[in-house]
């Protein structure tokens, strides 16, 4: 039996470290929505014993570091697999790699829905979710049926969100690494102007979202070593959006419109502007309106 999955990508429209644990891992607040932007996965189960992948985007490995592989071996691993099953995936990636935008997390948390659905729904969201916890932190919100969210501990605990709808995105991505783990080992933790932002922060995420809650702790950390990121902030304002934040660790930046005419001619702008520079990609897309 062969199906299709649609993986959709994720800003965080706001993003708060809160603390450092003794495991590395860092505690925070954010606000993530998952937007009509999305890889796309099919699957079937064969009788190989071996899981493969094929993807469209050169730049997407097939061995054991591809979250989707990794998903399809931990989902065998917690169902059981005495019949030595298989798995053939072919990915269509739209979502860019490496992105701040959540997609191999994203494509990963698809193969673990789309594993349950072949095997009859063996798991509940919460026992997939716990299956997922063991490949990232972010798993969680993909395998979730939530398309926004405000995340707690390290981005793990969920609590659903209205959309942030009624605006248009348009996503800049120039085109350059950022690891995130060096992002966050790099992050110094100021307790005292955090809890200032944290705490407000938080109660007015919890009323709705707004323009003026768009924040990102991470970027004092990615812009001074990549500068860009911060003239992509003002130049998406300069288009007319609404308001421009790093998405994650980045390098993503995203841009809120509420025209739909205003992102056009923004788009239209930025793809002529960077059309000549190797890498760039600029994506307009809306929140995600399917589960």
């Amino acid at each position: 039996m062969m199906i299709e999955l649609l993986a959709p990508a994720k800003v965080n429209l706001s993003l708060y470290i809160t603390d450092k644990r003794d495991d590395g891992y860092h505690e925070l607040i954010t606000r993530m929505q998952k937007l009509d932007l999305c890889d796309r996965l099919t699957i079937e189960l064969t009788d190989s014993g071996v899981v493969e992948i094929c993807c469209d985007a050169v730049d997407v490995l097939s061995d054991e570091t591809n979250l989707a592989v990794r998903a399809a071996k931990e989902f065998f691993n917690c169902h059981g697999n005495e019949r030595g099953y298989g798995l053939n995936i072919e990915l269509t990636k739209r979502i860019p790699v490496a992105a701040g935008l959540g997609g191999g997390s994203s494509d990963g948390a698809a193969i673990l829905k789309g594993l349950n659905r072949l095997f009859g729904a063996p798991f509940s969201e919460l026992e997939l979710i716990s299956v997922g916890r063991r490949l990232g932190a972010d798993f969680g919100f993909f395998v979730s049926d939530y398309t926004s969210v405000c995340a707690t501990g390290i981005g793990d605990e969920l609590e659903p969100a209205e959309d942030v709808g009624g605006h248009y995105y348009l996503l800049v991505n120039p085109g350059i690494s950022v690891e995130t783990k060096w992002v966050y080992d790099n992050y110094r933790l100021t307790k005292k102007n955090n809890k200032f932002r944290f705490c407000g922060s938080q109660n007015i995420e919890k009323k709705g979202f707004s323009i003026d809650n768009l924040y990102n702790d991470l970027e004092q950390v990615t812009i001074p070593r990549h500068p860009v990121i911060g003239e992509l902030k003002k130049m998406l304002i300069k288009q007319g959006a609404a308001g421009a934040l790093m998405s994650g660790s980045g390098p993503t930046v995203f841009g809120l419109f509420e025209d739909k005419n205003c992102i056009e001619a923004a788009f239209d702008s930025l793809t002529k502007r960077f059309s000549q520079q190797k890498g760039y990609r600029i994506i307009s897309t809306e929140a995600f309106s399917r589960i």
